[in-house]
């Protein structure tokens, strides 16, 4: 559902989205649950297991959950409206135009969008320059910003410290930005500029000490542009955020409704975090002006199964996400820079056990490849069926396949004789780590030693598995959601060999096969749905053949709110859109 991305012929780019087709069920949908008309004030609580990874900025800003906030506190170049598979003008005033053969974007922001307090002015054109130039800064560690805009004139050495600014980056007016490639990539640029929240725009006279120094600590002074702000102080400081335990997002006094299609119903919404999902779950169902976060609190078995029967028009029970959840195996630690190695853990592991240990059926298929249903290229790659990989054949495992391998390997017994130890580090979030737990047994099983440690989702990220210097051996926790309809938004980011990042990385098995990314780098500009999707398609082929981790599931949704919630799901994200939700 790749849809034409780009106009070659100095005209604007038209960039759609794939969302899930929520059309399944008459009382839980993005359509049911009106987008209009909603009811004016209230509080809602959002109940989470986890935390945002991000310290709330939106350079950093890389995961699902944290776009759920991040569509209610900023306002970016381009965003989505919840029913709609087309990216609406939001920051910006129209579409993107692209000249010079696709090397050139021009985009006119609109006035009268202020910052919320402490800042209170206007934004500009240069606000806009200076949020995507820091998200090339290594203290914000965007995870995104090479793969989708590493081509802009200047970049490089603006990253590596050798430049003030980037020159491909211009503002000729306060109202006019002009971004300058290398390579004709405009389409891709532009996607990412609907989904990310790297345009978000940041001033620079207020943030720029929050800057310096090895961590950005800007999320701790946050100031936003959309209806929302995090509660803060006179100064600016955030008041609002307890990692872990709460965030209470309050309105944003300069926040003009006339200048935003976001109608922003409610005057609060508190996320608490930290629950268990069937207590959580459970809360949600029977209490009221809540909903659950089906990102880091998934519905269990249990509460699924109660929720399709005794709540059904509380339930949504979703449709493709466009996330893949997987077992990333670290390709710089040994063993697994064996790749027989990586095939036996593949051709051994129990995925549907995995799954059962999220949810079972009910949240997602157990994937043949890396792209999902309703991606670009999932036919090109196999569709359902996927490739004729051996190792991939049987998702309840298959123990001589596992022992072939194995002993290709140079393991005569069919096990792991090795005396390395390796660090698995999980998410701590219940779900999380019963999956974890379950994959723990299987490479005991093959002979592995396992140091196991399960911590907070951000910590996990931030500590471990986004940091190749940790050494983190086995990542049982990760998964990707599409960034936008792009097959490119799939795989570049999580294993081309060029976007392994000292920090913020989301390479986690650090694939670096000169092959994949020679060929990841000719279908970067390559133009046209079909002959995207091909290219794009033989490159997930490319990939799942390295084995580079486990595969278990390829999402769907479900997730659950309370009676007296008008809960609106944004498809482009697949879950809450924070404003748009009102209370009944």
């Amino acid at each position: 559902m790749f849809v034409g991305l780009l106009a070659l012929a100095g005209l604007a780019v038209a960039v759609a989205a794939c969302g899930s087709s929520n059309n399944n069920s008459s009382t839980s949908t993005t359509s049911a649950q009106s987008t209009s008309g909603g009811k004016q004030g209230g509080t809602l609580t959002m109940l989470s297991s986890g935390d945002v990874d991000n310290a709330l900025d939106p350079g950093y800003s890389y995961y699902q959950y944290d776009f759920i906030l991040d569509q209610a506190l900023h306002r970016t170049l381009y965003s989505y409206k919840p029913d709609s598979t087309q990216p609406t003008p939001d920051l910006a005033t129209g579409p993107a135009q692209v000249s010079n053969g696709g090397k050139t974007i021009t985009i006119h922001i609109r006035t009268g969008v202020k910052f919320s307090p402490p800042v209170n002015r206007e934004v500009t054109s240069a606000d806009v320059k200076y949020a995507m130039e820091r998200d090339f800064l290594p203290q914000v560690a965007n995870g995104y910003a090479t793969a989708y805009w590493g081509d802009i004139i200047g970049s490089k050495p603006y990253a590596a410290g050798k430049a003030k600014s980037i020159t491909g980056i211009q503002t000729p007016d306060k109202q006019t930005i002009v971004i300058n490639l290398s390579r004709p990539t405009a389409a891709v640029a532009i996607g990412a500029m609907a989904e990310l929240s790297g345009t978000a725009p940041v001033p620079q006279e207020y943030a720029a000490k929050f800057d310096k120094g090895a961590h950005s600590t800007y999320g701790q002074h946050l100031v936003t542009t959309g209806p929302y702000m995090i509660q803060n102080n006179a100064s600016g400081k955030v008041t609002g955020y307890q990692p872990g335990h709460k965030i209470v997002m309050v309105r944003n006094p300069n926040w003009n409704k006339a200048t935003d299609y976001r109608p922003a119903y409610l005057d609060k919404i508190i996320i608490n975090e930290g629950l268990d999902p069937t207590v959580g779950n459970k809360q949600v169902l029977t209490g009221q002006s809540m909903v659950g976060n089906n990102v880091d609190m998934p519905p269990p078995p249990q509460i699924l199964k109660q929720a399709a029967t005794t709540y059904k028009s509380q339930y949504y029970p979703g449709t493709y996400t466009g996330r893949f959840r997987y077992i990333a195996l670290n390709t710089k630690v040994k063993p697994f820079d064996n790749l027989n190695v990586r095939k036996a853990v593949v051709a051994a592991m129990n995925k549907d056990a995995l799954r059962l240990a999220f949810g079972g059926p009910a949240v997602g298929d157990i994937p043949t490849h890396f792209l999902s249903p309703g991606i670009a290229g999932f036919d090109q790659a196999g569709g359902t069926a996927g490739t004729n990989l051996d190792f991939m054949k049987t998702p309840t495992g298959n123990m001589q396949h596992e022992e072939s391998y194995m002993k290709k390997a140079g393991y005569p017994s069919g096990k792991y004789t090795g005396k390395n130890t390796l660090l698995m580090v999980t998410d701590n979030a219940t779900s999380q780590k019963k999956v974890a737990e379950v994959a723990l047994q299987t490479f005991q099983q093959l002979g592995f030693k396992i140091n196991f440690r399960a911590v907070p989702r951000d910590t996990m990220y931030s500590k471990f598995c986004g940091v190749p210097k940790s050494q983190t051996a086995i990542c049982p926790s990760v998964g990707w959601q599409k960034d936008f309809a792009d097959p490119q938004t799939v795989l570049d980011p999580t294993f081309n060999g060029a976007n392994i990042l000292p920090s913020n990385n989301s390479n986690w098995p650090q694939l670096n096969d000169p092959q994949i990314n020679q060929a990841m780098t000719n279908a970067e500009v390559v133009n046209g749905a079909q002959q995207r999707a091909q290219a794009w398609g033989q490159i997930d082929d490319m990939v799942t053949a390295q084995a580079p981790g486990v595969l278990w599931l390829w999402d769907k949704g479900p997730m659950v709110r309370s009676k007296n919630v008008n809960g609106v799901i944004n498809k482009e994200n697949a879950s809450w859109d924070l404003s748009f939700v009102s209370l009944k």
